[in-house]
């Protein structure tokens, strides 16, 4: 390696961690379209940067052009480092390669390929056919963890599903009359609230509804922009009374109440109003909604992410379908015991040890005086092999 190539290639990967960083400010905003942040050198300094701010607004490397100019400085000739291959289609804004092919720039790093079959190598072999060589960079496997969620819905063809639950030491989420509040304290709950600002959708079963009668509403602090999560409610039978929240249409945004055909057609008509409807979903053997049928349809809608809240047999429904991408659970250091507390997983998942479902790649940190443990039940890089 000659002299001058580590300091190149540390300068390369300085700009790709700054990418990514940039890419983070997205989270929340820009789904269906995945977290892209980019930043163009050029003499061996910074000349523009930009990120992707909101689905339908421009790609992050055109913000990064666009940023160029507004300090002066002309593009051509530049290194672009993005963590994501370019997009070369037409979809709610026009394609990164033309804006890349007409500034001139030489060269572009990216992190990892796009598994976005309208992309999927496209933009590379657009620039390259336009003289503009494309490298991969630095930092894949961390690009590839920044976009979990918007490659579990491209390659999957259904929205990232984590499971989340504030249990206590030995596994409860609730005592046996059902009081709940609260398992966990404070900074869990803010967490909790942030994730309800990035997934798509937030949902429940009908046994929460009943018995907590939540909002399920993204409330961090006023100064803070936030956006609200699509409600979703498991109710097979459509017990969910007009009067909870949820049902009300008083709420910010939108509740979806997923139903069977056994849901009577008068709770139909009574629950449905501004802000709340009422879909029906083939049942499953146990004839409640089959959550296949359910991420099927939020996809099609374009929800990429599903954070489930539970209760224990929702979290047990999703599991035993195997349609848990990743866990988020908050033990807080407490401990009810008896046979009565209700668990967070509320049903029989193997008969023998050897057939107990798998989390790897665990996380844990600090919440105050909770534990937060994230881990998957699945590798989410399969999905680019796929």
């Amino acid at each position: 390696m000659n002299d001058d190539a580590a300091p190149e290639a540390e300068l390369v990967a300085q700009a790709m961690r700054r990418a990514l960083r940039l890419a983070a400010r997205g989270r929340g905003w820009t789904s269906p379209n995945p977290l892209v942040g980019c930043v163009i050198l050029k003499n061996g300094r910074v000349i523009g940067e930009g990120h992707h701010a909101r689905v339908g607004q421009a790609h992050a490397e055109r913000a990064a052009l666009d940023d160029c100019r507004a300090r002066g400085e002309d593009p051509a000739g530049a290194t672009m480092v993005v963590n994501l291959e370019p997009c070369d289609h037409f979809g709610r804004t026009p394609p990164c390669t033309d804006a890349i092919v007409e500034a001139r720039i030489a060269r572009v790093i990216i992190a990892h390929q796009d598994p976005n079959p309208k992309v999927n190598g496209a933009g590379i072999r657009r620039l390259a056919a336009a003289g503009i060589p494309v490298e991969i960079g630095p930092y894949g496997v961390e690009a590839i963890a920044l976009n979990e969620i918007y490659c579990r819905y491209i390659c999957a063809g259904r929205p990232f599903v984590t499971l989340k639950a504030a249990i206590t030491l030995d596994g409860k989420i609730a005592a046996a009359n059902g009081d709940s509040r609260w398992v966990s304290g404070p900074p869990a709950l803010r967490y909790v609230h942030w994730l309800r600002h990035v997934y798509d959708a937030i949902l429940v079963g009908v046994n929460t509804v009943l018995a907590d009668d939540p909002s399920l509403t993204c409330r961090l602090p006023n100064d803070r922009p936030y956006r609200q999560p699509l409600r979703v409610i498991l109710d097979s039978r459509l017990r969910t009374l007009p009067s909870c929240r949820v049902a009300s249409g008083d709420l910010p945004g939108e509740t979806l109440i997923a139903a069977t055909e056994l849901a009577p057609a008068a709770a139909r008509i009574r629950l449905a109003k501004p802000g709340v409807k009422v879909e029906i979903f083939p049942a499953d053997d146990a004839g409640d909604v089959d959550v296949v049928a359910l991420l099927r349809h939020l996809h099609a809608r374009e929800i990429g992410s599903v954070l489930v809240e539970g209760g224990g047999r929702v979290h047990a429904s999703f599991l035993r379908r195997r349609m848990a991408d990743k866990l988020a659970l908050a033990l807080a250091p407490k401990i009810i015991g008896g046979s009565g507390a209700i668990s967070w997983v509320g049903g029989e998942l193997a008969q023998v040890m050897r057939e107990a479902r798998a989390v790897r790649n665990l996380r844990p940190r600090t919440l105050g005086q909770d534990l937060l443990v994230e881990g998957y039940l699945e590798d989410i890089g399969e999905c680019l092999l796929a």
